[in-house]
């Protein structure tokens, strides 16, 4: 399966699923589906998401708390999942802030292994 596809897969499982992204934590997209259109800018999002996410994991290390494996954000339209996948990236799910979050972080958790072996 390609990678485009485990990613519409997982959007399309989950209840309110709106895009999935494979990004690296300098902001460079790798792939992504976008589902249902919407007037959030997602490439911005997503951008500063990893701005964001760098910092996390830069913060992980610094208090030795272990690998960072999971950052969830919500905003008033939005949640945002984001799961690392290696070193240099990691997967992001957005979806509608009433979405089934708890099938988002699982479908997530069971599919990164996949999309870490397809990415190398």
């Amino acid at each position: 399966m390609s990678l485009r596809d485990t990613l519409k897969g997982i959007v399309e499982s989950v209840e309110g699923g709106i895009a999935a992204m494979i990004m690296a934590y300098d902001g460079i997209p790798i792939d992504e589906i976008t589902v249902v259109q919407t007037d959030l800018d997602l490439q911005l999002l997503t951008v500063e998401y990893a701005t964001v996410l760098k910092e996390i994991k830069r913060a992980v290390e610094v208090i030795k708390a272990g690998e960072m494996e999971e950052v969830s954000i919500t905003a008033n339209q939005v949640r945002v999942i984001m799961r690392v996948l290696n070193d240099d990236l990691f997967v992001v799910l957005v979806m509608a802030k009433d979405g089934n979050f708890g099938k988002g972080r699982f479908l997530l958790r069971l599919k990164s292994p996949e999309l870490a072996l397809e990415l190398g």
